[in-house]
This record gives structure tokens, sequence and C-alpha cells, in this order.
């Protein structure tokens, strides 16, 4: 039997990891390096949309690593206007811009709506941003995340932004009354880190007309919620409006590190040659992993199914749980699911592992499930069947 230490003196640390280290998946399992098998209900945090060893991406990304894995953005890439034009098709934007990460398509746009500003005469441009929001670690995304653990100990944060909180038009209006220095509103449609909290149809609609009514930049971070997570490709979908600048990472490569900016019209062409770059970003097996997880999820009906699948586990979940007073809300939409507990419940996490269920535990009191979009009704049974004798173990302590 291997034996995992809790942490690597190579390391930095830098995570509170469990002590498991997985070697191989199939589907929506995995096992360890021990031979012991869990159900996937995190899928690496909303990133292997297909689940693991998928028949059909496997072979494409063999393919692919035979032929090239990296060229840099000097030349043209075919697959990225492939995967540009699909996206613009989906999204009904207008281009696309490609980095590696989540954080780095933030950080690229807030670059945007800061340029936009300058291109305006503005010379402080400011942005909104919300309460309890996550948008990366990185200096700049970290001043824009609602989160004062995250933000500890690397100030001076990045000024420019004004914070609002959820689902508040008259707070968004109060906080930029008069302020001739806004440049755009900027949001994740449903917070992931922040505990799964959705922006209502209703509020997203009165944004995007007072962002039209201002001429300010609507931002909107799909970073987890996107990628047909929700039962449609981008969760601002369900309000049927487009943003000016939407943000892409995690599910778009199934496992292969990429992030993409799409962009509509009013934002298509702030950057010019030399605005913005990255080695990375657009590479040829990033490329390969995005056009062919759009393609496998086009094919398969992945959309529809996280949306079945995912009302089916809200229901079974709320059956479950939902009547116990302990239970404070379970909410989210399709595959994103939050049980919110009145009290901090991280020692779920380690729990529902040993039990042989991967989950997280996210904003200290909400379990958070992000299962692959392959998953089905009977394997989200199975997911609630593990996860609800566990919880309610744990609040009759």
């Amino acid at each position: 039997m291997a034996h995992i230490e809790p942490s690597s003196p190579h390391t930095m640390n830098t995570y509170g990891r469990l002590p498991i280290a997985l070697s191989h998946g199939q589907g929506v399992h995995v096992w360890d390096v021990n031979g012991k098998r869990y159900l996937d209900a995190l899928a690496g945090i909303a990133v292997n949309t297909l689940g693991h060893n998928h028949p059909k991406l496997v072979p494409a990304l063999q393919d692919q690593v035979a032929k090239i894995i990296h060229s840099c953005n000097y030349y043209h890439v075919p697959n990225q206007e492939k995967l540009a034009a699909k996206l613009v098709e989906l999204s009904g934007m207008t281009n696309v811009f490609f980095g590696s990460t989540g954080l780095e398509a933030n950080e690229a746009a807030i670059k945007l709506a800061r340029k936009y500003g300058h291109d305006r005469g503005i010379e402080k441009p400011q942005i909104v941003v919300y309460e309890k929001a996550f948008h990366g670690r990185s200096i700049a995304t970290l001043s824009a995340t609602g989160n004062e653990k995250v933000q500890a100990g690397f100030g001076p944060l990045v000024e420019g932004f004004i914070r609002v909180p959820l689902n508040d038009i008259a707070a968004l209006k109060k906080a930029t009354e008069g302020n001739k220095d806004v440049v755009a509103v900027f949001f994740e449609t449903i917070q992931g880190e922040g505990g799964i909290n959705a922006m209502r149809i209703e509020y997203l609609k009165q944004v995007r007309a007072l962002c039209d009514q201002n001429d300010w930049l609507l931002m909107i971070d799909e970073v987890q919620c996107g990628m047909g997570r929700t039962g449609k490709w981008f969760a601002h979908q369900w309000a049927g409006i487009v943003p000016d600048v939407m943000p892409l990472a995690k599910g778009l490569g199934s496992g292969v590190p990429i992030a993409a900016v799409v962009a509509g019209p009013k934002a298509a062409n702030i950057f010019q040659p030399g605005n913005h770059g990255t080695t990375f970003g657009g590479n040829p097996l990033a490329m390969r992993a995005g056009v062919e997880t759009l393609r496998i999820m086009e094919e398969d009906k992945l959309v529809e199914n996280a949306a079945r699948v995912g009302a089916h586990l809200k229901a079974a979940l709320e059956r479950e749980l939902g009547g116990l007073k302990q239970v404070v809300e379970i909410r989210g939409q399709g595959l994103m699911i939050g049980v919110e507990l009145d009290r901090s419940c991280g020692v779920l996490t380690q729990r529902a592992a040993d039990a042989g269920l991967l989950i997280s535990v996210t904003a200290d009191t909400v379990i958070r499930l992000l299962p692959p979009l392959i998953m089905t009704e009977a394997q989200a049974d199975e997911v609630v069947a593990i996860l609800a004798p566990l919880v309610k173990k744990f609040l009759a302590e």
C-alpha cells in the first residue's frame, strides 16, 4: 500500500490536501494509488467535463500530442480559429482571446475594461465587483475577489474596484450614481467559491439594461458556471442576455489547461497588437482539447444531460435533506449544486472521501457538487445515497 505524505518537503505548503493520490479514472469514477474507487462529484472543480478517459477525447489528444503540442503565437494555430468560431456561435458574441487559466481570463477582462475607459479619456477607470466574488489569486483578480481570507497578507490591493451586494439593483445604482469613472460591471452568474450564489434572472436583465444605459461593459465570469454546467452553454443564457466580455476556463478543455475571453461588439476591438499576450495561450494541444470537448458535448447532448441529471440530483437532495432544520438551503442549477448547512462542515470532504465520494466544501458551510457532465441519473442517486447519511450523522453530532 502506497503511503501518502501529509505534505511534501519539496512543494510549497499552499493546499490543505487530503491524504489521497489519484492514479486513474474511468467515466465518473477515479481510483487512488491504493486501488480505492471513488465516485467523482467534483470533476477537478468543474474541469473534467467529459469525466475520465473519455473514448472520444483520449484518441484525439493522443493524435495531437504526436503532431505538435506547442507553437507560439508568432504563427497561426488553425484550431484557434475553429474553437473561436464555435464559441462565437454558441455565445452570440464576436471574437476570442485564448489563455491558459481562469485567473488569466479574468485578468484580461480587467485589462479590457481599463483600456475601454482609457480610450474614452477616463484616467482612473473603476469596475463594479461583488461581495463573495472569486475571480482568482493574482494581485488584480484577488483585489476584485470579495473574500478577505484570499486578500489577507497581499496588500496593498489594486485600486479601481467598487464593491456591491448581490441581486440588489438599487445598491448598484446608488454605488455608481454620478460616477463618470465607472467602465464595467463584473460578476459570476453563479458564484462558485463564494458558495453557489446565483444572480437572479431579473437582476441579470436589470444589470444588462443599466450597462446599456451608461455605456458600461457587462463582464460575466463564466469560468466555473459556464461550459454547459447549468444546462445552458453559459449560465447567463437562462436570462436571455448577452455580455460584452465573458471569461471562460475550467471545463472548456476537459482537463487540459485552457481559458478564453469572449468579447462582444463593444469590446471586440479594444485590444490591438502589443496590448496583451501569453506564451501558452492558444497552443495546439489546448485548442484541440477545446474543439473536441465542444464537439463531444454536442454529439452526446451533454448540456441537456446536465439540465436533466442536475434537476434529478437536486430533487433527490431536497427529498433526503431538505426537511432538516440545519440545512439552510439547497441551491444551484444543473450540475452545479450547493447544500448550505447552518455550521462549518469542512470535515465532510474527508468523510465523503472515506465513503468513496469526492466533493468539496466551500465558503465554510456549503457542500459543493460539480460532477462531470456525463453523469447519469442512477449515478446521481448514488451520490445522494453516500452523501445524505453522512450529512445527517454530522448534523446529529
